[in-house]
Parts: C-alpha cells; structure tokens; sequence
C-alpha cells in the first residue's frame, strides 16, 4: 500500500490532469454541473454494481470515476468562485469531528491536524460524548445534524427524494429509528406484515387497481420494515434474487439454443426442469 504522501501526491496528479482537460479539451471545456450530473448517477451505478460483486479491481475503478466527478463538480465550482477542493474537503473533516463528540472534542472543529480524545477521558458533562455502541452512535448521529446551523430542519428531510424507492423506505424508516420511532419488540413487525398482505388480497379481489397500489405500497414497506429489524438490506437482497433469476434464466436460455428449440416453442414444464437443473447446478457449485 501507498504511504499517505504518495497518496496526497497522487491525489494533486489527478486535479492537474483534471486542470489541463479543463483547458485543453473541447468535451471537457463545455461540461456544467447540469450536463455532468446524469453521468454522475450511471458512474454512481456502476460502483453499486461493483461493490455488489465484491470485485475489488472494478471497484477501485469505479472508485476513480466517482472521484473524478467530486473533482469536476469542486472545479465547476472554483471557476465561479464558490467554492473549491480544500473547501469541500475541509467542511467534510469538520461535518465528521462535529458529529463524533464522543471521539472529538468541540474545539477541534476547524483545527488543521485534529486530534481525537483520549479514550477512557471522562465526557459526561458534553452531551452525545458517551456513546459506546454502534447504535448509540447513529441516534447520536441525527439528533446533532438537527442541531446543526445548516443542518436538516427535520429528521426525515435529509433522505434525499431522488433516492431509489426500496432505498428510500429503508432510510426513512431507520432514520425514524434513530429517534426513537420504531418497534419495541422486533417480532412483532409480523403482524403487521400479515395484516398488509390480508388488505391487499382484499383489494385486489375487489379488483380495484388503485386501492391495491396503495395496499401493495403499504405491504412492500412492512416487509422493509422487517428486512430492517432483523439487519438485512432488501435492497442487497433483491438484487441478488435478480441476478439469481438472471443466471438460471440464462441457463434455460443457452440450454434451448442447444437443443434447436426457441424459448417461445418450449413448454412450461419444459423450462421447469431446465430451471430446477440449473439450481441444482448453482448448488453443486457452491458445494466445490
């Protein structure tokens, strides 16, 4: 690995690649902060795709192009003289020391080499200075943006509107969480999971398609709900039921090709097997 001198040399190498294009190159002359931002949101997909995969070498390029991006954006914003690179840098430093009391102590808020506490040091009297769990940390965490000048000015108004609605359900309810809006008892979520599923059936027996969107709404954000309070992301969990489906289903693909027979010919019960094949053959794989 690199020393933290090579890596800060490394990182100036990128902002002067990033000047000269700037200059020199007639794409990169024209870009805005509106005509990059659609790029932005592919770029930012393709490490979610990355990471997802555990593939370290597409993640560290990923990683690249996301960066290059924060670079752009930073440069867009010097040449209007708003803000630049060391500003973006230096209020993330100082975001991170205000909302970690209990690693940081006020005073090191703007301080050019900060210095954490020393553990074990007797915090008491400074609120959200105490937290010893990870749990603690994140209650911690939203109670002090809300207390923050610029900060959200309600709990749930930091999760962003743009976000995927899986995610956004995720985040909305982990962040009521935090402040204390949540089940006493994670068991009992079920309840309310049977209870949505019930009303949905209900409407759509009834056959009335916008009641059973909001029901099919409401059951979806339970079974979040549930994902949540037993610490599993159903985001990761549906994406890799896709690539699942997509795998099997390729397999049921390639397996037609080589019989001479369209997927369109092939009866149910035909695609049944090949499917059942396919994940007996995704078991004897993970098995090797």
């Amino acid at each position: 690995m690199h020393t933290r001198e090579e890596q800060m040399k490394a990182f100036g190498r990128l902002l002067d690649v990033l000047d000269q294009l700037r200059e020199k190159c007639p794409w990169d002359k024209k870009q805005t902060n509106e005509s990059l931002r659609p790029n932005t949101i592919e770029e930012t997909f393709e490490l979610c795709d990355a990471l997802g995969r555990d593939d370290q070498h597409e993640i560290m390029k990923e990683l690249g192009d996301v960066l290059m991006h924060v670079c752009f954006y930073a440069k867009i914003g010097a040449e209007k003289g708003e803000f630049d690179m060391a500003d973006v840098l230096n209020r993330q430093a100082d975001k991170l020391i205000f909302r970690h009391p209990h690693i940081y102590h006020p005073s090191q808020v703007g301080a050019p080499e900060p210095k954490p506490l020393p553990y074990g040091e007797d915090n008491s009297e400074r609120e959200f200075a105490n937290a010893k769990t990870s749990e603690q940390v994140l209650q911690n965490w939203e109670q002090i943006k809300l207390k923050e000048k610029d900060g959200n000015k309600s709990v749930l108004s930091g999760v962003p509107a743009a976000l995927p609605s899986l995610i956004k359900a995720y985040r909305i309810q982990d962040k009521a969480r935090n402040v204390g809006f949540d089940w006493q008892k994670r068991e009992d979520v079920w309840q309310k999971v049977h209870e949505e599923l019930g009303e949905l059936e209900a409407e759509l027996a009834r056959e009335d398609k916008e009641r059973s969107t909001d029901e099919l709404g409401d059951f979806l954000f339970s079974v979040i709900n549930a994902a949540r309070l037993y610490h599993l992301n159903p985001d990761n969990a549906l994406e890799r039921t896709n690539r699942k489906f997509i795998s099997r289903f390729n397999y049921i693909e390639e397996h037609s090709i080589k019989a001479g027979k369209p997927l369109t010919e092939m009866s149910l019960e035909e695609m049944d097997a090949l499917w059942n094949e396919a994940k007996r053959f995704e078991k004897n794989c993970e098995k090797e």
